[in-house]
């Protein structure tokens, strides 16, 4: 059984504006990236998946779940953190965690308190004292504390810093090992990059990609810098595989496509001052799709 199953699930707020007919499987202890600008329709996707928004068609579900008419039952079962933490300002983290654990049936917080300190949360200090970062450790510990079998996460590393941020990709990375299921939604594509085998893109409501990640940039051409030490014999431009060159005198920029071995052979007998073959990133991969593709209609955007 697939942690996620949606076939044409949409909720539209009016024609062309919202989340198109969504169609997506995730597997059981996968980590998948769900990507896209602000506006895309993520959050709408996480919400309606949530059954916090009522599906406008189609059908989804969580855990064998349907995502509205059992929507209590998918709440129980999954670790939910939404991409703006709302909690009770006279209230401490430890109060909160309690709660969580006697509405589950006085279920251990250990762990909790184990992410808790890993992420450097202060327990005790009001909610309402609390800094946006701080208020995100709050949120990320309530939804990691019980060991859920799946983790929705929308914006998990917002207004963190980059030594926390680290932390949530380490704990995240252990869910995964331990067979859980991730599903992460992030504008910071390198950090889906780094954790996520798979990638959704969503553009103005449609889902328009899903792809592994490595694939995904392997479908792209890596960046090609040369620098000779003596004027080259060899013309760079001329090989097959290579796009978008510029030669400026003894350096040379260009797109490569391809085995390297041809651009290898075809450098061995020049002097190098440097040579440079870099992948592309998701962030390539992801501006590449995006230019790519053609609007679903001018002026619509997602709620």
């Amino acid at each position: 059984m697939n942690a996620i199953e949606t076939s044409g699930l949409s909720k539209l707020y009016a024609p062309g504006v919202g989340l198109a007919p969504l169609n997506l499987s995730v597997a059981a202890g996968e980590i998948f990236g769900f990507i896209g600008p602000n506006g895309a329709g993520k959050t709408t996707a996480i919400r309606t998946l949530m059954g916090f928004l009522r599906p406008s068609g189609g059908s989804g579900r969580i855990l064998g779940h349907d995502v509205w008419h059992e929507r209590v039952a998918v709440h129980r079962r999954v670790g939910y953190l939404p991409g703006e933490v709302h909690l009770a300002r006279d209230h401490t983290a430890r109060e909160l965690m309690g709660r969580s654990c006697r509405l589950r049936g006085g279920a251990s917080d250990a762990y909790g308190l184990d992410v808790a300190r890993r992420l450097e949360l202060r327990l005790d200090a009001r909610l309402g004292t609390l800094s946006k970062g701080n208020r995100q450790k709050v949120g990320l510990t309530l939804a990691l504390m019980h060991r859920p079998e799946l983790l929705v996460l929308d914006e998990p590393t917002d207004g963190l810093d980059p030594l926390v941020q680290e932390t949530v990709l380490d704990l995240l990375r252990e869910a995964g090992s331990e067979g859980r299921t991730v599903f992460l939604s992030s504008h910071v594509l390198s950090e889906i990059e780094r954790i996520a085998g798979r990638v959704g893109i969503i553009r103005r409501g449609e889902l328009i990609r899903v792809e592994g990640v490595r694939e995904l940039k392997a479908s792209l051409p890596q960046q090609v810098a040369v620098g000779f030490a003596l004027p080259p014999r060899v013309d760079l431009m001329t090989l097959d595989g290579m796009s978008d060159a510029v030669a400026d005198g003894l350096d040379f920029w260009g797109q490569w496509r391809g085995s390297p071995d041809m651009l290898i052979r075809a450098l061995a007998g020049e002097s190098l001052a440097s040579f440079s073959l870099t992948p592309s990133t998701l962030e390539d991969a992801f501006m590449d799709e995006y230019r790519s593709e053609t609007p679903r209609k001018e002026g619509a955007h997602v709620a």
